[in-house]
C-alpha cells in the first residue's frame, strides 16, 4: 500500500520501485490522500472545458469562467471550481497508474478533509481524517506500506498526511489487529530532498528503461508540468528533479565503490 499526499507524489519519489512491484505481479494498492485540487492553475481548467465542447460533451466554459472571475485572491476558491480541479488531478492519476499497468480496483482516492481549505492554509488534521485512512488500511490488510518522509514540502501537506497515517497505523496497533505486527512501513522522499545514505535501510536500483517508464508516468501529470500554481524556489519541473535525484544517488553509491547504475531509489524502514 502506497501512500501519495499528492495525486503525483508516488511516481515522483518512488516511481521506479512502484512500476516495478506493479511489473512483479505484487497486488498494488496506491491511496492519493489529498485531492490536490488547489494545486491546477485556472487555464488548465478552461482548456480542458474546451476540449470536451469541441467533442460535443457539452459546455459549460460561461459557468466555470464566472466561477473563476468570481475569485477574490486570499479567499477560498469556489467548491465548483475546486471539484473540477480534483477531477482532472483525479483522471491524470488514473492516467499514470494505467501506463504501468494498475487497475482502478487498485486506485484509491481519501480526499481526507484537512486538505478541503479551498487555499493554502490548510484546516487542522482531525480523527476524520485518520478514520478514513484506518479505514482503508483494515479494507486491505498490507504486508508493506509506503509513507512519505519528505517533511520539507513547502505547503506542509506531507506532514499532516505522514502523520495521519502513522496514527491510523499506532491505533490498529494498540487494538492488537493481526495483520499489523507483520507489516513494515517504509518511508520515501521526493522533490524536495533526499535521504542521507547513512540513513537508507533500502536502495532499489533502477535500469535505463525503468527509468524512462517512470518518467513517462509522471508525464501523465499535465497540470503539474510548466505552469503549476505553486512552483516553489526550483524551477526544475518534478520529473527532472526526480531523475537528478536518483541519478544522484546512483552517483554516491558509485563513489562508495558499489555497482553503477542508472538511478536509485533509496527509503529508510520505519519498523
Amino acid at each position: 500500500l502506497v501512500f501519495s499526499p499528492h495525486p503525483d507524489d508516488d511516481v515522483i519519489s518512488m516511481g521506479g520501485t512502484l512500476i516495478r512491484l506493479q511489473h512483479q505481479g505484487h497486488d498494488v494498492h496506491v491511496a492519493y490522500e489529498t485531492s490536490g485540487n488547489v494545486a491546477v492553475h485556472d487555464s488548465v481548467v478552461m482548456q480542458h472545458l474546451d476540449a470536451a465542447y469541441q467533442l460535443g460533451f457539452g459546455d459549460r466554459r460561461s459557468e466555470v469562467q464566472a466561477l473563476v472571475d468570481s475569485k477574490v485572491p486570499g479567499e477560498p476558491e469556489p467548491r465548483g471550481l475546486l471539484d473540477i480541479k480534483a477531477a482532472i488531478r483525479r483522471s491524470e492519476a488514473r492516467g499514470a497508474c494505467h501506463s504501468f499497468g494498475m487497475d482502478d480496483n487498485h486506485i484509491h482516492f481519501l480526499n481526507l478533509p484537512f486538505y478541503e481549505s479551498g487555499g493554502i492554509r490548510k484546516l487542522p488534521c482531525s480523527q476524520a481524517d485518520v478514520d478514513i485512512i484506518k479505514a482503508l488500511m483494515e479494507e486491505i490488510k498490507p504486508d508493506q506500506i509506503y509513507m512519505a518522509g519528505d517533511l520539507a514540502d513547502p505547503h506542509g501537506t506531507h506532514r499532516v498526511c505522514t502523520e495521519a497515517a502513522l496514527e491510523a497505523f499506532t491505533e490498529l496497533e494498540e487494538a492488537g489487529v493481526p495483520w499489523v505486527k507483520d507489516c513494515h512501513i517504509w518511508m520515501y522522499r521526493g522533490a524536495w530532498m533526499e535521504w542521507e545514505l547513512s540513513r537508507v535501510d533500502m536502495a532499489v536500483p533502477l535500469s535505463p528503461d525503468e527509468v524512462v517508464e517512470k518518467r513517462h508516468a509522471i508525464y501523465r501529470h499535465l497540470s503539474q508540468k510548466d505552469i503549476v500554481p505553486f512552483p516553489g524556489e526550483d524551477p526544475r519541473e518534478f520529473w527532472q528533479r526526480a531523475e537528478d535525484r536518483t541519478q544522484a544517488t546512483a552517483q554516491a553509491y558509485d563513489q562508495l565503490g558499489m555497482a553503477e547504475y542508472q538511478a536509485i531509489e533509496v527509503f529508510l524502514k520505519l519498523r
